[in-house]
């Protein structure tokens, strides 16, 4: 795995911080003057300068760059980097909701504030959502399929679910497969803004503002990041002699049908029931979901009604816990830092936290793991959702190894 995140670009640092329930949620001023406003958000840490050369700073928006650096780091810790064999069958599967925002709204400003028509010729493969893929491609040298998945939250959820399929399938031994987004550009951060689902800012400060489950919550703090996860079959890695991190073993897809920003139960719970069909595991054997958890009044009740659902009295003992309390929502990246996150939890055999929820709401009454995390002995299987605006729904089912 490899990531670039609001709690920084080092796996195991990363989980520490989330594990003791750490959020690194601020306050940035969003705007011109005249005009500007006081947003919270999730700002990745990292170092371009450091990770990046000249050359793909011009070449790359931030958010190619951070899935590159994601990436890198995936393939270095999987062994890949300096071997081409490996990557013969390989592919790229990677999720990312928007693009290039960073560099679409410097060349509307340009083309707007100067009145002239003659933008940066880069302009357009910068913006392109199928850059991040096409950059680790070419970055890497890897030729075979390179997918792009735009499904807005549900993007790396869905690519990683792809991926897991296509290696199942036959179809591919390898697949470098994850997400990323960086869309804290003004107008973006605005247009959020309008839709009345951002977080306001709690007395306690910023790092207290975004509290799932919470009956004082206001909304999320839109992030940016990105994750990759280095996904290959049991037979590939077992003759390349790695030991895996973890094992995907489930995944269900679903659509409302229903509303392009309010969620459904039912279409969250149709989903639910795939990926639990398509693991053959009944509801009993989850030992934790990491909850889409948005902290949105509405979208939290309906993700806990669809446990409730499918779950049955199972659901009012297994942990459910929303990292978004931490690091804010990364959109198109989310999906895989969370499922990087549950897997981590899983080798360790502890769970997240769900940071700032101090007073719960009536009814989000599941055990939502209160402000620090929990050691979970035993912990075999979990779940991790990301349910998309759209009504596009994504559960992935993960294993101990």
């Amino acid at each position: 795995m490899g990531f670039v995140t609001p709690h920084g670009d080092d796996a195991d640092s990363i989980f520490q911080r989330v594990f003791a329930g750490e959020s690194v949620i601020r306050r940035v001023r969003s705007g011109r003057e005249g005009w500007a406003a006081d947003v919270l958000v999730g700002k990745a840490e990292w170092n371009p300068q450091r990770d990046t050369t000249p050359i793909q700073r011009v070449a790359m928006d931030p958010v190619a760059q951070m899935a590159f650096v994601s990436a890198q780091k995936a393939l270095t810790q999987a062994g890949l980097i300096e071997n081409d064999t490996a990557l013969d069958r390989a592919g790229i599967y990677m999720g990312c909701s928007i693009g290039g925002a960073e560099t679409n709204e410097q060349g509307y400003q340009t083309y707007h504030t100067r009145s002239v028509r003659r933008t940066k010729p880069s302009t357009v493969p910068r913006v392109m959502p199928s850059a991040v893929a096409a950059h680790i491609s070419m970055e890497f040298g890897i030729r075979g399929p390179s997918q792009t998945y735009s499904v807005a939250c549900a993007s790396s959820a869905m690519a990683i679910g792809e991926a897991f399929r296509a290696i199942r399938d036959g179809y591919l031994d390898c697949v470098v497969a994850g997400g990323a987004e960086a869309m804290l550009a003004d107008a973006v951060l605005a247009a959020w803004e309008a839709l009345g689902v951002l977080a306001r800012e709690h007395p306690d400060g910023p790092e207290a503002s975004v509290r799932p489950f919470d009956a004082a919550r206001t909304g999320f703090a839109l992030a940016e990041g990105a994750a990759v996860l280095i996904l290959e079959s049991e037979e590939h890695a077992r003759a390349r002699g790695v030991k895996p991190l973890g094992e995907i073993v489930g995944y269900g897809a679903s659509s409302d049908a229903h509303n392009l920003t309010h969620p459904y139960m039912d279409g969250q719970a149709r989903c639910l029931r795939a990926a639990l069909a398509d693991a053959c595991l009944p509801p009993e054997a989850i030992g934790y979901i990491s909850a889409h958890a948005t902290g949105t009044l509405v979208g939290d009740r309906v993700e806990v009604d669809a446990i409730k659902e499918v779950f049955g009295a199972h659901a009012l003992r297994v942990p459910v816990s929303a990292t978004k309390s931490m690091h804010g929502h990364l959109v198109g990246a989310a999906g895989a830092v969370e499922l990087g996150l549950t897997l981590m939890g899983l080798a360790r055999g502890q769970v997240p936290p769900t940071a700032n929820l101090s007073h719960p709401d009536a009814g989000c009454d599941l055990d939502c793991v209160p402000m620090r995390g929990r050691e979970v002995p035993g912990l075999d299987y979990a779940l991790s959702n990301s349910f998309a605006f759209g009504g596009s729904n994504v559960s992935l089912v993960a294993r101990r190894v």
